[in-house]
C-alpha cells in the first residue's frame, strides 16, 4: 500500500477501539476526527459543564486505581477522593480489590498500551485500564463511571470488546512466558463504579477471535480505500444531536438533553482512549 491511500489517511496511523468505534457509529465523524482532524467547538451534551465535571471525575477515578494496583496504600490515595461522587467510587473500588485478590496474580499491570499489526500495514493499539494473569489465563479488566449500567448486549457489540481481546490474543505473548494466550484464556471485564456488584464478564474463544481478527482488517482495508470526501454520514441522524460537528455537517445546531440520550456507553464520547492513537 502506498503512503497515501484513497483516502488520505496516513499509513503511520494507529487505529483504536475508538477511532473504529466512530467509523461504526458514523464514517464521516471518522473522516472529520481521524483523518482531516478538525476540531469543532460545538457543545456534545447538554448540561455541559455538568458532562465535562463528570468527565473528569471519572479521569480521577481511573487515576486513584492506578495508583493503587502499582502499590501506593490506599490511606494515601484515599485523600484523593476529594468529592462525594469519587468518595463513593473509591469506597467500592476498594471493595472490588480486596475481592479480586491482584496481589495472588503473576501480572498486574495497570494502563497497560499493546499494539498488533494489521496485513493492512498499518497498526492496531489497545490501552488497558488493567491486565491481570494467573497461570496462564488472562483478564483485561475496564472501568466504567458512566451514569446508566451500559447493556451487556451492547458491550458485546462494541469495538472495544472486540479490539482489546483480539489484540491481546495477537500480541500479549509477552505476558505469557513468550507463548500467545489461547483465545480460551481470554476474558475481558468491564466493572462499573456505580454499580459494582453488576460487572459484564466477554470471555474468548478461537472462532471469535478468528472472526473478530478478519473483521479488523477488512475494515481498516475499507477505510483506506475509501475516497476522501466520500464518507457517508451515518442514517441515524438521532446520533447527531451528540455529535460536536453536527452543525459542520448541517444536522443541528443545539446538543442534544444528555437525560433523553439513548446509547450504550453514556460516558461522553471522547475520552481518553480517543488520543491513543499519538498521545499515549
Amino acid at each position: 500500500m502506498s503512503d497515501k491511500p484513497a483516502s488520505g489517511i496516513s499509513i503511520s496511523f494507529a487505529f483504536s477501539q475508538a477511532s473504529l468505534q466512530a467509523y461504526a457509529d458514523c464514517p464521516r465523524r471518522f473522516e472529520l476526527r481521524h483523518i482531516e482532524r478538525l476540531n469543532y467547538p460545538a457543545v456534545e451534551a447538554e448540561p455541559a459543564l455538568e458532562n465535562e465535571r463528570h468527565r473528569q471525575t471519572g479521569e480521577a477515578f481511573h487515576l486513584l486505581a492506578q495508583q493503587h494496583l502499582l502499590g501506593i496504600p490506599a490511606e494515601q490515595v484515599g485523600r484523593l477522593a476529594n468529592s462525594p461522587e469519587l468518595a463513593h467510587w473509591w469506597q467500592a473500588w476498594l471493595m472490588f480489590a480486596v475481592g479480586q485478590d491482584f496481589a495472588s496474580a503473576q501480572v498486574v499491570s495497570p494502563e497497560l498500551m499493546l499494539s498488533a499489526p494489521l496485513t493492512a500495514g498499518f497498526r492496531l493499539t489497545a490501552k488497558f485500564d488493567l491486565l491481570v494473569v494467573r497461570a496462564g489465563r488472562a483478564t483485561i479488566f475496564d472501568w466504567k463511571t458512566s451514569k446508566r449500567r451500559t447493556p451487556t448486549p451492547h458491550l458485546a457489540a462494541r469495538m472495544q470488546t472486540r479490539v482489546y481481546r483480539a489484540v491481546l490474543a495477537q500480541a500479549g505473548a509477552h505476558f505469557n512466558g513468550g507463548a500467545p494466550f489461547a483465545p480460551e484464556n481470554i476474558e475481558m471485564i468491564y466493572w462499573f463504579a456505580d454499580f459494582p456488584q453488576d460487572p459484564a464478564h466477554f470471555p474468548y474463544s478461537a472462532a471469535q477471535y478468528q472472526r473478530d481478527w478478519e473483521f479488523l482488517n477488512q475494515r481498516v482495508k475499507t477505510i483506506a480505500a475509501t475516497p476522501a470526501g466520500q464518507f457517508p454520514l451515518t442514517a441515524d441522524e438521532k446520533a447527531c444531536d451528540y455529535c460536536t460537528y453536527r452543525s459542520y455537517c448541517n444536522r443541528g445546531v443545539r446538543a442534544g438533553a444528555e437525560s433523553a440520550r439513548d446509547l450504550d456507553d453514556n460516558e461522553p464520547n471522547f475520552r481518553l482512549e480517543d488520543v491513543e492513537e499519538s498521545a499515549l
